[in-house]
């Protein structure tokens, strides 16, 4: 079987001691794992780091050894396992995924996933909603962090693992060599989960975190962000939902902008960071001579007069690559204020500004920008008032532009009920998507791909 390579056993954690080995780990933990006997446990490891792909077990030996697991345990095999073993393709003793949620998995049916868990990697394991309590959850991560069991792990809507199950995922967090996604969301980070895991972070290897409302506004996020301006692993951070405000938590965000170079994607959509949050973020975008390129800001109660700070920024910007917008009341003259510094700016490839109150006026705004623009890949103007005369604009800068390989439309004319305006419509909605296919085209161009947050209709046809 093939393990993730690079753990070493001599490794240390965060505190410079030297990590336990085996047997340390189950005096350590001993009512969350059951190892075998000592004179087992040390040629067990060998053989493991020293196996191939032509020995890797079987699904059908791990379903076996699953079903005798549950049978030592006193629970019952759970069917949903047992399909996912026995239809699974292994391929190197990797696996594509575990599917465990909203499965209700107790104590001893955690400890009995512990030979699926030792046999088999996987690329993603998924705990949403499985209803841990403390003891099966500290159990469970024990075993994910000691076998290396994971690249992608999501423990969303588990609010009851307890200060136990938040100690063994700081650990998992802390020591996984594997593991570079974690999902944690619909989970409260109040008090000692927000400290065990900024702890966890100032050592992690970690590349992409969710933290989808998660009660971070206030202390939460200013701990996050303390572990966060130092550490130089993560690539993306998600924090949707949190209720985030446009004083302390903005300030905090600008912060942690100014000190982290190495973060990629930023995400806080459905928060409050309005345009005093956005004054904020704009600031530590200065700063940014490499880093972020993703900055998703969809629903935020930003207005036309937070415009006046995005355009103050956008012609110094460097790096930022996609920026999202929509949901916010811009309006025609917020795009009016940022329509010159988008032209200025030579970095940004997407621009999301979906439902964001846009009118014709501001459509021949974006077609003016369009015109000017040499790098734009992809532009989201959906669910706005953009009607024919808007459309003729952008289809005239459309045949002036070279580089937009998509742009987001409604399908559907709203309001436009005259047979010859919908033909017109359509014919334009037709010409755009064909001029875009062109772009799209072009040698060496590179393609228009969707960003979360962007992501949306395919070029308007």
């Amino acid at each position: 079987m093939t393990r993730c390579s690079g753990k070493e056993t001599d490794e240390q954690d965060g505190d410079g001691a030297e990590k336990p080995n085996k047997s340390q780990k189950k005096s350590k933990c001993e009512k969350h794992v059951t190892f075998p006997p000592d004179e087992q446990i040390v040629s067990g490891f060998a053989e493991d780091t020293d196996r191939n792909v032509d020995s890797c077990v079987t699904l059908t030996e791990v379903m076996v050894a699953y079903q005798w697991s549950c049978t030592r345990h006193q629970v019952e095999p759970r069917t949903h396992i047992l399909q996912q073993l026995q239809q699974g393709i292994c391929v190197g003793g990797s696996v594509k995924c575990l599917d465990l949620k909203g499965e209700r998995l107790d104590h001893r049916s955690c400890e009995a996933l512990e030979i699926v868990l030792k046999s088999l990697h996987f690329d993603f394991i998924n705990l949403q909603a499985a209803q841990l309590e403390e003891n099966g959850a500290s159990s469970l991560l024990d075993m994910i962090s000691y076998y290396e069991s994971t690249t992608h792990l999501d423990i969303s809507d588990n609010s009851s693992i307890g200060t136990s199950g938040w100690r063994a995922l700081a650990h998992l967090i802390k020591q996984s060599v594997c593991l570079s996604r974690l999902d944690v969301c619909n989970v409260s980070m109040v008090d000692y989960p927000a400290q065990s895991l900024t702890k966890a972070l100032l050592t992690s290897r970690l590349a992409v975190l969710y933290l989808h409302n998660a009660q971070l506004s206030g202390t939460p996020l200013y701990t996050l962000v303390g572990a966060l301006k130092s550490n130089r692993a993560l690539r993306e951070l998600h924090l949707a939902d949190n209720l985030l405000n446009s004083y302390q938590d903005a300030m905090q965000l600008g912060d942690l902008l100014r000190y982290n170079n190495t973060l990629q994607t930023l995400e806080l959509s459905n928060n409050a960071m309005a345009d005093a949050g956005l004054e904020e973020l704009c600031d530590g975008l200065r700063w940014q001579t490499e880093g972020l390129k993703v900055l998703l800001l969809r629903n935020n109660q930003i207005t036309t007069d937070g415009m006046i700070h995005l355009a103050k920024a956008l012609p110094v910007l460097k790096v930022l690559e996609v920026l999202d917008l929509g949901e916010n009341v811009l309006g025609n003259d917020g795009i009016q204020t940022i329509r010159e510094p988008l032209m200025a700016n030579r970095s940004l490839l997407q621009l999301g500004l979906a439902n964001s109150h846009i009118t014709c006026e501001g459509a021949v705004a974006l077609a003016e920008f369009l015109a000017e623009s040499r790098q734009i890949r992809r532009l989201d103007i959906r669910q706005n008032e953009v009607k024919v005369g808007g459309l003729m604009a952008l289809c005239l800068a459309l045949r002036i532009n070279q580089s937009l390989a998509s742009l987001d439309l409604d399908h559907t004319p709203q309001h436009e009920q005259e047979e010859f305006l919908v033909e017109t419509r359509t014919r334009l909605q037709s010409e755009i998507a064909q001029l875009c296919l062109t772009n799209a085209s072009r040698p060496g161009t590179p393609p228009a791909t969707e960003a979360d947050g962007c992501a949306g209709s395919t070029t308007a046809a």
